[in-house]
């Protein structure tokens, strides 16, 4: 059987970069509630499912990292730069290498510049990278759009946060199920009222839950 490209919660890690308040209001691609709630949706979920994440920023003192992404993990610094590109900041690669992992997700603001270049990077590195568009954004609907296809173009996968999440969760078995129901609840939209629908009436059959 080939290799799949289907993302697993033991082999990759999540790379947030600069969801900050500033960079939402140059946001002109996505709503800006629909970032925020999307990013928190896929930090919420790599929590859940042990995923190591790393948030970076840049220029922090100016401007803060949305507080609904920083409560998922209150205790997690940012590492905080002045570069455009995060990957080409050491300790970001460091902390990259000593994660083990070969596959990254990547979201971020904005999808044109400190998104695209990172991912793209990666890729040269020799990195699998997949690109959550979702719970990224960029300064015209034109500038995301083209972002995108230039790192998909690259060699990177894309995939929506609700995609991401239901990747992780794979099987509707696994212990966290409920747990994870009550994310795609609170950041899954119409899918999520949808899903949250049928999982109740599976509780209400099966009388476990």
């Amino acid at each position: 059987m080939a290799k799949s490209s289907l993302i697993t919660a033991d082999e990759h890690a999540l790379l947030l970069i600069d969801h900050q308040f500033l960079q939402l209001l140059a946001l002109r691609s996505h709503p800006n509630e629909t970032v925020v709630n999307n990013t928190t949706f896929i930090a919420k979920a790599a929590k859940e499912f042990k995923v190591p994440t790393l948030f970076t920023t840049a220029f922090a003192e100016r401007q803060a990292l949305f507080e609904e992404v920083q409560a998922v993990f209150p205790d997690q610094k940012p590492i905080d730069r002045t570069g455009l590109n995060s990957w080409d900041d050491e300790r970001i690669r460091d902390w990259v290498k000593k994660t083990g992992k070969k596959k990254l997700v990547m979201a971020g603001l904005w999808t044109e510049v400190c998104l695209s270049m990172p991912v793209i990077d990666a890729l040269a590195d020799g990195y699998e990278v997949y690109i959550v568009t979702d719970a990224s954004g960029g300064g015209s609907v034109e500038g995301h759009e083209r972002a995108v296809q230039r790192m998909v173009q690259a060699g990177a996968q894309p995939l929506v946060a609700a995609g991401y999440v239901s990747e992780l969760m794979r099987d509707w078995a696994r212990p966290n199920a409920d747990a994870v129901a009550k994310l795609f609840a609170e950041h899954g939209g119409g899918f999520g009222q949808g899903l949250r629908w049928e999982w109740q009436l599976l509780g209400l059959k099966e009388g476990t839950r």
